[in-house]
């Protein structure tokens, strides 16, 4: 799904937190590090217009709403953790489309990767 046309986009990338999702004793007891990038389509045509940041999203409260969300109320998947989030950005009326990618760099994986992550993308269409 891509960004429908005529939106503009809001993009935040690299929010990093400790947080203790994960399926295994040891991720929930211990913690690991976690990072997310979101993107948001919506009109920036009236905030641009007039200089207004209400009729905008103000990238400081999403970027400690995603921070929360890594933080706060430990689950199972990180695929859960992006829901939320996107659950959260879609609450904004302004917001049409966003999507939300959790990155998990130390998953319990036995070869050696770079990174492991989940992308969920949702619209209002």
């Amino acid at each position: 799904m891509a960004i429908p046309e005529g939106l503009d986009r809001i993009d935040l990338r690299g929010v990093s937190a400790h947080g203790r999702h994960g399926l295994f004793d040891f991720e929930r007891e211990n913690g690991q590090l976690f990072s997310v990038d979101v993107s948001l389509g919506l009109d920036l045509g009236p905030a641009a217009r007039d200089n207004d940041l209400t009729k905008s999203v103000d990238y400081g409260v999403l970027a400690q709403g995603v921070h929360d969300a890594i933080v706060n109320d430990p689950v199972d998947l990180i695929e859960t953790v992006a829901l939320r989030i996107a659950d959260m950005c879609l609450s904004d009326e302004s917001v049409q489309w966003v999507s939300v990618t959790v990155h998990k760099p130390e998953a319990p994986i036995a070869v050696t990767f770079s990174d492991v992550a989940v992308t969920i993308e949702r619209s209002r269409q």
